[in-house]
């Protein structure tokens, strides 16, 4: 129908109106010349001419009802754009129209340019800024300067639900400038939100009485003389020659040597503490206390007997051990205690070295001052203990002062040790099996604890060697699960045991948040979250590397991950930190090591691990906000500290005449100690 064919596009030239400027022109022409009114839709949908659906234009083409429609739509809106922008009324300066000027300027690039960087007062009017806009854009500036050193997850925390920034996130006052202790006010506002969120979280899942059948009892405790302590005492009578550079106090090149169970005078102004408990330790774990307390703080610490003894890790040991419980003084959130570290009382087991130890959570300390009467003592804490026979043992700690006044011991040969050393009835005993099949042999050596972090506290977790973890219920009534002994105590077995890994469980932590959910780390280089209502498979499996010990920080879906270097890639052993697999976040690095990390701890309170490696350095890092993903944390370098460094030198000079000093080449502690000395290098904190 439409036979006629378009003339041909002619191509554009150089100063021919654009199509916007034809339209603007003719829509300027219309307004002045209104256009008779177009037929309502209404109208078009009623008439028969509509329903036909065509009308043919003077051009030929039929015009159907849609283009009516747009048509009637682009007047509308050809309206409402020219109400709202109405070009001014040309004066008498202005010869030409508006749209004439402006296709003037846009015809030369080069007076464009001119006219822009025009140094002209007149012509720049339009672009000079009010004060409020100066005030406005210097407060942007000034938030804007630690974005340099903020990840973009940190920032996120400030962000709400809807992804808009608010208001009080674009100024970020608190992100601005460094905190007293040198970080920056970026680094520090994690710590801010975790220690708000650790205080809220511990009032409702902290108890401040459980386990009230189990008190520590005098007839229980029972001191021994010095022949029947001497068995059980560490091999080491002296510690080896140390010495203690502090930063920023000068070094007086003093060496010490200290005796067994004592300590040196806390340094009057750093107020640090340093004591020899005999021997290489293997277990250390703080006495809880309540907040705010101000009681003296202690912990309990094994060593192993002796400096050169070895024994597999495979099969059942017995023999005898010695937890020690140190008196650390009142330590108070800001400043150190000026008494000594003492020896407060130690526990004569018979059930083989030590592999961990854990404190109940809460609910098992009281005042010392708490009014018992006898042979009931105040209990200082619950303390369960793994030993290499296979067996966890439960021990009601009574405070030293109660301990002291309710010794009422008969001794054989009339002599008491000078430091109190008992013989100890324990509250429990926790063994794998059950009342028919109770072999302890079947499972291995105990490695590894975790007590329930959430009230009543009445679940305790453990790994073997064997990979199996068993799950006690410590307030059991069930015959099947609780046996009475002759001596009074108890024997549980567990009410939940399953194999997670395939080779020794090394590490085994309770999430804080949800004491359903626990992690295990074990040999086979898997570290495996599960959840104990559904434990036929875990959460999540991830093989890496070989683990030696993880902690879970209650703010995260994650555990921080200490790692042994021998399947490390190179340059990626250390401290990782590792996503349950909720959120999906791949792993952070959180600090390099150049050796084994054998230990990790993590406070809740400050958002803070601190990790001892095999090259005698302890650092600590200050974790990053890791609800968000850490992928794009910036200068991670900038979140960790050294705590201290021990470094082994020679007494004196052995090489050449220049001088130079060398260790002697040999693996043995009787030969090394004699020739060497350690110093401890330690950072002002």
């Amino acid at each position: 129908e439409n036979g006629s064919v378009p003339a041909p596009k002619a191509p554009g030239k150089r100063g021919r109106k654009s199509k916007t400027e034809m339209l603007l022109l003719k829509l300027s022409q219309d307004l002045e010349c209104p256009p008779p009114e177009p037929i309502c839709v209404q109208k078009m949908l009623g008439s028969s001419e509509a329903s036909e659906g065509l009308e043919t234009p003077p051009g030929g083409r039929p015009k159907r009802r849609a283009a009516k429609v747009a048509l009637l739509y682009l007047q509308e809106l050809a309206e409402e754009l020219t109400s709202v922008y109405q070009p001014p009324a040309p004066t008498e300066g202005a010869q030409e129209p508006e749209l004439e000027r402006i296709q003037k300027k846009r015809r030369s690039r080069r007076r464009k340019e001119e006219e822009t960087d025009s140094d002209d007062p007149a012509r720049d009017a339009d672009f000079v800024p009010s004060k409020e806009v100066l005030l406005q854009a210097e407060e942007e500036e000034g938030s804007d300067a630690p974005l340099s050193e903020v990840s973009e997850p940190e920032l996120e925390v400030l962000r709400g639900h809807s992804g808009k920034v608010s208001a009080a996130a674009r100024s970020k006052p608190q992100c601005r400038g460094l905190a007293p202790n040198g970080f920056h006010n970026s680094i520090m506002a994690p710590v801010e939100k975790c220690s708000s969120l650790t205080c809220s979280l511990r009032e409702q899942k902290h108890s401040q009485w459980e386990f009230p059948d189990w008190i520590p009892l005098a007839h229980k405790w029972t001191c021994l003389s010095e022949s029947e302590a001497a068995p059980y005492l560490p091999a080491e009578e002296k510690s080896p020659l140390f010495s203690i550079q502090r930063e920023g106090i000068e070094d007086d090149g003093v060496l010490y040597r200290v005796n067994r169970f004592s300590s040196l005078q806390p340094h009057e102004e750093r107020l640090d503490v340093s004591f020899f408990v005999g021997g290489p330790v293997w277990a250390m774990e703080w006495c809880p206390s309540p907040e705010g307390s101000a009681a003296s703080q202690y912990m309990a610490v094994y060593c192993h007997g002796s400096m050169e003894e070895t024994h597999s890790v495979a099969g059942l040991h017995g023999g005898l051990a010695l937890l020690q419980l140190w008196g650390l003084g009142t330590l108070q959130q800001e400043q150190g205690s000026a008494d000594k570290a003492a020896l407060a009382y130690a526990v004569a087991a018979d059930h083989g070295c030590v592999w961990d130890m854990k404190f109940c959570p809460s609910g098992a300390w009281e005042p010392p001052t708490a009014a018992r009467k006898h042979p009931q003592m105040s209990r200082l804490g619950l303390l369960a203990v793994a030993f290499s026979d296979g067996k966890v043992v439960l021990y009601s700690l009574p405070h030293p002062g109660a301990l002291q006044r309710s010794k009422r011991t008969q001794v054989k040969d009339g002599s008491f040790h000078k430091h109190v050393i008992c013989k100890v009835q324990c509250i429990a005993t926790l063994q794998v099996g059950s009342i028919q099949a109770g072999n302890v042999s079947e499972c291995g050596q105990c490695f590894s604890l975790s007590w329930m972090p959430s009230k009543p506290h009445h679940h305790l977790a453990a790994g073997f060697y064997d990979g199996t973890v068993a799950i006690w219920n410590l307030l059991t009534k069930s015959l099947l699960q609780c046996v009475r002994q002759p001596d009074g105590s108890l024997k549980l077995y567990p009410f939940r045991c399953f194999l997670a890994h395939d080779h020794a469980v090394r590490s085994i932590e309770w999430c804080k948040a949800d004491s359903n959910f626990l992690v295990t780390a074990g040999s086979d280089r898997k570290i495996k979250f599960w959840d104990v209502r559904r434990l036929y498979e875990p959460i999540n499996s991830i093989k890496r590397f070989l683990s030696t010990e993880v902690a879970w920080l209650l703010p995260y879906n994650g555990v921080t991950v200490a790692q042994d270097n021998c399947y490390a890639s190179y340059g990626l052993c250390g401290i990782h930190y590792i996503d349950a697999g909720y959120l999906g976040f791949k792993a952070y690095f959180v600090a390099p090591r150049k050796g084994t990390v054998w230990s990790i701890s993590g406070s809740d309170w400050l958002n803070t691990v601190a990790a001892g490696d095999i090259t005698g350095e302890l650092v600590a890092a200050v974790l990053p906000d890791l609800a968000v993903n850490p992928l794009n944390v910036k200068r991670s370098s900038d979140r960790r500290f050294p705590v201290y460094k021990a470094d082994l030198l020679p007494c004196s000079p052995t090489g050449p005449e220049e001088g130079e000093q060398t260790l002697p080449k040999t693996r043995r502690y009787s030969e090394m100690v004699t020739k060497s000395y350690i110093r401890f290098r330690d950072t002002d904190l």
